[in-house]
């Protein structure tokens, strides 16, 4: 019997060990080092069918690397606070007080990680369709759950290009 706890005691901690890695926050990311392609504008999210929308000011950042910063805030709050590598994700909701991170691609439910590629002209995820509307506006919207943002590239902006 003791050797069969001993397995079963094992497996377990190995298990646990193993078996939900969720990755570390990454560090904060300085917009002023060279090689960031960062854009602004205004949008308006709505979270679900039948939430309010909430408008504000959206900021998402690129770079060679694959690296991606977004963020998007109701000054003096930001609400939601993302970042990106190639192989490791991490997003922030303060207002929330939740904390979401992983490995490998981002789940789709956290949009506003894909802004940035879905703007640079590749496909969103599925379920989710993109359409460019007039005067630099664009829409990135998810028809089964109803959430939506919608917004404007300020590209007038001097921070485009740091």
């Amino acid at each position: 019997m003791t050797r069969v706890w001993r397995a079963f005691l094992c497996s377990g901690l190995l298990l646990v060990a193993t078996g939900c890695q969720t990755a570390r926050p990454l560090p904060p990311a300085n917009l002023k080092e060279p090689g960031w392609t960062v854009h602004e504008g205004q949008a308006v999210w709505r979270t679900n069918r039948g939430k309010r929308e909430v408008a504000g000011e959206f900021l998402f950042a690129t770079r060679t690397d694959g690296r991606v910063f977004v963020q998007f805030s109701k000054n003096p709050f930001p609400l939601v606070i993302a970042q990106s590598t190639a192989s490791t994700w991490f997003a922030e909701i303060p207002t929330q007080k939740k904390r979401y991170s992983g490995h490998g691609k981002p789940p789709a439910r956290l949009i506003w990680l894909y802004l940035p590629h879905v703007f640079a002209g590749q496909p969103p995820p599925k379920g989710w369709s993109w359409k460019t509307l007039e005067r630099n506006g664009w829409r990135l919207e998810n028809q089964a759950t109803g959430e939506s943002i919608e917004g404007v590239v300020n590209d007038e902006s001097p921070a485009q290009q740091r």
